[in-house]
């Protein structure tokens, strides 16, 4: 008989434990907020924070290239071209038309671009740094003002005290 009571106890047990929730109370409060990120290409709203011409290829961007009458020219311009140097007119063309190339192209790198920084010294009380080597004398200039700094700057407030000679 106890044999046969166990055996409903532990049937009983499973099937209550077949009839709870996976998550307990307290995930079910969670689960409200949780959000599914499984979207892709997120942040296409934000047109205006690359630049395109960056993602162009040289094909796309290329407009303009010099074109050569390849057909016929191809074996005299190899015959000429073992007898090239740096003094021939050949030679001379043929580095003139690719620095043409590489001026004209836009998406070879380095991409220049203007630079604008402030005037040098604007806003500021010290003025340009450009003064600096202009200065003949600092006698004219009054370091008194060191000494109300505190005892951290006393010592360079002695170095540049009213009281010094020419010869310091």
């Amino acid at each position: 008989i106890s044999s046969v009571f166990f055996l409903a106890v532990v049937t009983i047990r499973q099937q209550q434990q077949q009839q709870k929730p996976l998550f307990s109370e307290k995930m079910e409060e969670f689960g409200e907020n949780i959000v599914s990120y499984d979207d892709e290409g997120g942040g296409e709203e934000d047109t205006e924070a690359f630049d395109i011409s960056a993602l162009r290829t040289r094909t796309v961007m290329r407009t303009h290239k010099p074109r050569k009458k390849v057909a016929s020219e191809i074996q005299s311009l190899y015959r000429q071209s073992l007898q090239v140097g740096p003094d021939s007119a050949i030679f001379r063309q043929f580095i003139s038309e690719k620095l043409e190339e590489a001026n004209t192209d836009p998406s070879v790198p380095p991409y220049d671009s203007l630079q604008t920084y402030a005037f040098e010294g604007t806003g500021s009380l010290a003025g340009s740094l450009s003064s600096l080597g202009s200065t003949t004398s600092d006698m004219d200039q009054s370091y008194d003002y060191l000494a109300d700094w505190g005892p951290h700057f006393k010592q360079l407030a002695g170095m540049y005290s009213s009281h010094r000679t020419v010869g310091d």
